[in-house]
Parts: C-alpha cells; sequence; structure tokens
C-alpha cells in the first residue's frame, strides 16, 4: 500500500498550523493521535453491514491513514439519527438520505451534503407475484408495509404520482425491519432494500417447494424504474464548521479515503465481504456477498465522479419532497432548501487528487458479480 505523502505532510502541516484539523463542536480543535492523525468520527445510519462496506475498507485498507486520518467508524440504528448526531457535534461526518437530511435541516440542523456516494435508489415494494402487484396503482386496497422513519418517502411518491391517497386508498401497516409480515402473508406488499431484506426473501424455503424462494415468485416495484426515487446515502458535514480551513482541509482527505474505499470495493467485493463480516454483521457472509454487490450497483457508474451531486437528481427530490403527501396530508419539506444545503467543491478537489493516484473514479467498466444466496445468508 502506497502513502501519499503529499497529502500526509500537507495535512500535517495544517494541523500544526492550527492546532488541531477540524472542529468537534463548532471551535473545539479536533484530536490528533501520538502519530499525528486527525481523529475524525463517521455516524452510519444503520448497524454495521455491507452498505457501508466502502467506508470500512477505508479504515482497514488504510486509506483514510494514508490522508492523515485516524477514522472511527459510529454504529447506527433504529433510535440514531445520524444527521442529528452531526449537527450535535458528535460526529465530524455522517451517512443519512437525503430527504431525511433535508427535514432535518429544516427543523434546523446544520448540514450540508458534500458527497452522494449513492446514484441510485435502492428501495424495492416487493409483493407475491400472485398478489398482481405490477404497478403502483396495483397496491389500491391492499396492505402495504413500511418501516417508517422517512423510509416511506419514495412509496408514499409512487403511489401519490398513480393516483392514489395514502391516507385512504390502502392500508398502512407498520413493519418491522425484516420480510416475516410477507411471509406470513400479512401483508401484501412489503418494503426492501435490494441490498438487504430482498435477499432475505431469496433465503427463504418456499414451503410449497422446499426449495429457496427465486425471483420469480415476487413482482418488484423499484422507483428507479417508476420514476420516483430519492437520493439516499450521502455523506453530510457541519455546515458552520465548513467556514473552517482546516475543517474543509479534513472533509477533502476524509472524501478521498472514502473513494478509495468504494473503488477498492467496487474491484475486490469478496474481500470488502469479509471485512464487513469480521466486523461482527449478524448477516453472513453469502448474504454480505450480495449486498456489497448491490451496493456497488448504487454506487457504480458514476460518470460525473464518485461522490459528485447530480443537479437533476437533487432537484427531483427536493420536487418531491415539497409535493408528495403522506397519510395525514404532511409533506417532508415545506419550502426549498436554505443555505448551502449541498456543495460539490469538496468532493472535486478529493476526486482531483484521487485520480492523481490513478484510480478510477468512474467506473465505466463495472460489471456487477452474479451472486448465489444460501439459505439464511450464511
Amino acid at each position: 500500500m502506497r502513502t501519499n505523502t503529499r497529502r500526509l505532510v500537507a495535512g500535517l502541516l495544517m494541523c500544526a498550523v492550527l492546532a488541531g484539523c477540524g472542529t468537534a463542536d463548532n471551535g473545539a480543535t479536533a484530536p490528533t493521535t501520538s502519530g499525528g492523525l486527525t481523529k475524525v468520527k463517521l455516524q452510519l445510519q444503520w448497524f454495521v453491514q455491507a452498505q457501508f462496506a466502502g467506508y470500512i475498507a477505508a479504515v482497514d485498507r488504510g486509506f483514510y491513514k494514508e490522508e492523515g486520518l485516524d477514522v472511527e467508524i459510529l454504529e447506527g440504528g433504529v433510535d440514531i439519527v445520524p444527521q442529528t448526531v452531526l449537527a450535535q457535534g458528535n460526529a465530524d461526518f455522517a451517512v443519512a438520505w437525503v430527504p431525511k437530511a433535508l427535514a432535518s435541516r429544516e427543523q434546523g440542523a446544520g448540514i450540508t451534503n458534500i458527497g452522494q456516494i449513492f446514484q441510485r435508489s435502492g428501495t424495492y415494494q416487493v409483493s407475491f407475484a400472485d398478489k398482481n402487484i405490477r404497478t403502483p396503482a396495483d397496491l389500491k386496497g391492499k396492505k402495504v408495509g413500511n418501516w417508517g422513519f422517512g423510509n416511506e418517502f419514495e412509496l408514499f411518491a409512487g403511489m401519490t404520482k398513480a393516483g392514489l391517497d395514502p391516507g385512504r386508498d390502502v392500508t398502512l401497516v407498520q413493519q418491522q425491519f425484516d420480510m416475516q409480515a410477507l411471509l406470513r402473508g400479512d401483508i401484501d406488499a412489503a418494503q426492501a432494500m435490494s441490498y438487504n431484506e430482498y435477499a432475505q426473501l431469496l433465503e427463504a424455503k418456499d414451503p410449497a417447494t422446499g426449495q429457496l424462494y427465486q425471483p420469480s415468485a415476487f413482482t418488484v416495484l423499484d422507483w428507479n424504474v417508476v420514476g420516483t426515487a430519492m437520493l439516499q446515502d450521502a455523506l453530510w458535514a457541519n455546515t458552520a464548521r465548513l467556514d473552517d480551513a482546516a475543517y474543509q482541509d479534513v472533509a477533502v482527505r476524509f472524501l478521498s479515503g472514502t473513494i478509495k474505499g468504494w473503488a477498492y470495493c467496487r474491484d475486490n467485493p469478496e474481500q470488502c465481504r469479509d471485512m464487513v463480516v469480521a466486523k461482527g454483521s449478524k448477516l453472513g457472509a453469502s448474504h454480505q456477498l450480495w449486498q456489497t454487490n448491490e451496493a456497488n450497483k448504487l454506487v457504480w457508474p458514476a460518470p460525473n465522479g464518485i461522490g459528485v451531486i447530480d443537479e437533476a437528481a437533487w432537484n427531483a427530490t427536493v420536487d418531491l419532497s415539497l409535493t408528495t403527501r403522506n397519510q395525514d396530508g404532511q409533506t417532508v419539506l415545506t419550502k426549498q432548501p436554505e443555505g448551502l444545503a449541498y456543495t460539490n467543491d469538496y468532493v472535486r478537489r478529493a476526486l482531483d487528487a484521487v485520480r492523481a493516484d490513478g484510480i478510477d473514479v468512474t467506473g465505466a467498466g463495472f460489471q456487477p458479480l452474479t451472486v448465489t444466496l444460501a439459505e439464511g445468508g450464511v
């Protein structure tokens, strides 16, 4: 592994001049290690799994260390709101879905999207094929599961586009973060991520055959195809801290290490699977390889460079957030985002640096794996 001496030395000089890289809480200097690495905390939005493989690889393969950073990954969970953790100064960067983060911004969270890692949505609404749910309009009169917590926005947007009122035309059911309600027949359609819960269906046995379910057993509403996809996993920074040149420097170096991590997982999915499993993921090896592969599909190809925020996709997400109503008639946003909601300044600087290291940042030739799942995802 080659250490990027130029950037490491530049970062250490910046730390020396400013007595610490970045600010831990709008003014408090970020600590450094005895080796001169700047300590950085990254808040995930969920438990450790291959959805976050690129960040894990950047730690394990030393890509953040090459950038002069000692990155601590903070695990998420049901009751952890990453953008709030960031806004309150308890993390330096956070991974969060764009509409959720924009809702938090409207409520006062000072955060800015500095890197759009997932270029596509991974959310599905899945049904058994015999339910004949092939378009959002077919959800009318059905029991429709969703997780809530802001994960349902694309579903409601899809129903709205089809002329359905989520408060009247369907029966909404609070769904657990698994597929058991669908498998039991308690609901007609279930929310699923392409990289997680959909795989859980294909890891379950069909009682009629004794074999694992096949994709033909299900129909899938993919919001990318329907046209109501919203931007998901993005890297958010503390807006006020972006006025600090040292924090800007850390942001660029953090993005550089992150880009290297995701490029490594694109080219070495099995190794990234192993890293995630080693971190104690509760889901097994075949499931995590599926998840690494599916996450890669959401990142690559990235024609403008990984992490660049596409203006059209951003505007579509904002427009849907302003117009889509939930079962109570409320929209995600009540007005256009104000202030510095996003910027490509730092990710473009990071991309230039990573390109200079000879790393492919667009993945134009990316080809996903064909992954065979095992019962229970082992």
